[in-house]
């Protein structure tokens, strides 16, 4: 059971991983005794993080705007340069935008298509040469949709449900162009968790979010961090072009 479900050893690319969702992602690979390299936009926080990570573990920092195809090439280039190979890539930066439906501005749609979709298409298209499609157990593509994603949301926020839901497709299309590349291509559709990006949401209104989730709480970053593990390890070797709702039951149960 230890060795199905280790990821001991494995370089771990998580993007946006310097807070909210992607640092709780990278927190619990460099626990299991992964080798994680977290980008973000901001330098600082990403580096503060890394330093941190790395009393207790492997941790990097490459800072990065996803937002720039010339930033895209450089961490890319940065990783094959410095790591050689990558087993794992967490695609995790994301943004939104709300806004009425009337008075929904196009730099709110733009950006948030930008991070939210052609960031991560174009990351796996610059990473492919470096991906580990030797290793027996194969390179490991994880993308952070959201329960967003699968159904309509009560927020304001068009853009960013929208990109989700192009990104559970771009996650079963490249599950299928991939999977004879020895690229398993997965993604995890989360609920509510306690983040930067909530936090207006919940503001005022977290019992009320709360009481729609099953199982009454709030996501935690084992929760989170469990489900990539297990994508990540020998254990989801046969798993391949699914999206697991991480959300207490939100979706599934019709919260």
């Amino acid at each position: 059971m230890k060795d199905l479900f280790s990821v001991s050893g494995k370089t771990v690319l998580v993007t946006g991983g310097s807070r909210g969702i992607g640092a709780m992602i990278a927190r619990s690979f460099v626990a299991h005794g992964a080798h994680v390299i977290i980008s973000s936009r901001k330098a600082e926080s990403c580096d503060q993080l890394a330093a941190e990570l790395s009393r207790s573990g492997v941790c990097h920092s490459l800072p990065a705007d996803l937002s720039r195809t010339e930033e895209i090439v450089r961490l890319s280039d940065a990783i094959a340069d410095r790591f050689g190979t990558l087993d794992v890539l967490v695609n995790n930066a994301g943004a939104t935008w709300g806004a009425p439906l009337e008075d929904f501005p196009e730099a709110g749609w733009d950006k948030t298509m930008n991070i939210n979709l052609r960031a991560p298409f174009f990351l796996i298209q610059k990473l492919l040469p470096v991906l580990n499609t030797e290793s027996e157990d194969g390179a490991r593509i994880i993308n952070i949709a959201s329960i967003d994603g699968l159904s309509p949301p009560a927020f304001d926020s068009f853009a960013y449900s929208a990109s989700k839901a192009g990104l559970i497709m771009l996650t079963r299309h490249l599950a299928a162009k991939l999977g004879p590349r020895n690229i398993l291509v997965n993604a995890v559709a989360p609920g509510f968790f306690p983040t930067d990006m909530t936090r207006g949401v919940l503001s005022g209104a977290e019992d009320e979010v709360i009481g729609r989730i099953p199982l009454r709480r709030l996501g935690e970053s084992d929760d989170i961090g469990g489900v990539c593990l297990f994508l990540a390890s020998r254990a989801a070797s046969f798993v391949h072009g699914i999206v697991i709702p991480c959300d207490g039951g939100m979706e599934s149960c019709g919260g």
